[in-house]
């Protein structure tokens, strides 16, 4: 998000953006938008509650009563795996308890792209998000309509009005996020949309290095194979990369599978140099 996160946060960030891919890992479309709509849910909750905030990230209180708040506040309002994140959220350490808020709320922008992931439509979800922010930024008229506080009935009419032909994660991003401004400006709040999904995007994408071209089919398999492990589907960035010599080296979000013989040879040289010593 643009907001700027202190080191706290962005650690605790990187651990809960993980526990989101184990809650999307496998499931339905429907599933991931359903935990969307409880992420953006405790979102308004916490913005609207700076007690709750900081309460949850005192440090000077122990994670068990921060994990019972969580239960009491949201444990009848939320699915089991929105519960879940929200008590890992409190567990950890935060800079600010204003990080709270662009945090859960980037999640739940991720979870809705997760959906359009598992339903094949995540690229055209950025396309048409990026669309709108663009007629929005061309006219003034739609600027000063979107921005107007309240009307929020008026401007999802407009909205929706203008997406008559997007598909439904979309119309669902842009609904809450024409309400729900919270001091942005409609082109802020679109750049901080438009930021999460190229961050769930990003999280799907495999960079593969290898030696030589592989097959159509090679390529399938590898897919098939990264898919299954992420229980969403994957796509595949090929490099070709002569000093891979063999196997191949594969960089997923945050990790790296390293198979070519480039690596283990270089492990090798790495061992030898320490025997002589």
């Amino acid at each position: 998000m643009r907001v700027h996160l202190g080191g706290s946060s962005r650690a605790s960030l990187v651990t809960v953006r993980a526990a989101l891919d184990g809650a999307v890992k496998g499931v339905t479309s429907e599933t991931a938008t359903a935990l969307s709509a409880e992420l953006f849910f405790a979102t308004d909750i916490l913005a609207s509650n700076i007690s709750l905030r900081r309460a949850l990230t005192d440090p000077s209180r122990d994670s068990e009563s921060k994990i019972a708040l969580v239960e009491e506040i949201f444990g009848k309002a939320l699915g089991a795996s929105a519960l879940s994140m929200l008590k890992s959220i409190s567990a950890l350490r935060w800079s600010s308890s204003g990080d709270l808020v662009p945090v859960v709320e980037q999640l739940a922008i991720e979870a809705e792209a997760s959906a359009a992931n598992i339903a094949n439509e995540l690229d055209r979800v950025e396309d048409e998000l990026f669309t709108m922010s663009q007629a929005i930024a061309d006219s003034f008229e739609l600027r000063k309509a979107l921005n107007t506080l309240g009307a929020d009935k008026a401007k999802i009419a407009l909205a929706q009005d203008l997406l008559s032909s997007a598909s439904s994660s979309t119309s669902r991003l842009v609904g809450h996020l024409v309400t729900h401004l919270r001091g942005r400006s409609i082109e802020g709040a679109f750049h901080d949309y438009l930021f999460a999904l190229a961050a769930r995007r990003d999280r799907v994408i495999a960079h593969v290095r290898v030696a030589y071209e592989i097959s159509q089919a090679q390529r399938e398999r590898l897919v098939g194979a990264l898919t299954k492990q992420v229980g969403q589907p994957v796509r595949v960035n090929i490099e070709i990369d002569e000093t891979v010599i063999g196997g191949v080296s594969v960089k997923f979000a945050d990790e790296l599978v390293d198979g070519t013989m480039s690596r283990r040879l270089a492990g090798a040289g790495r061992i030898l140099a320490g025997q002589k010593n």
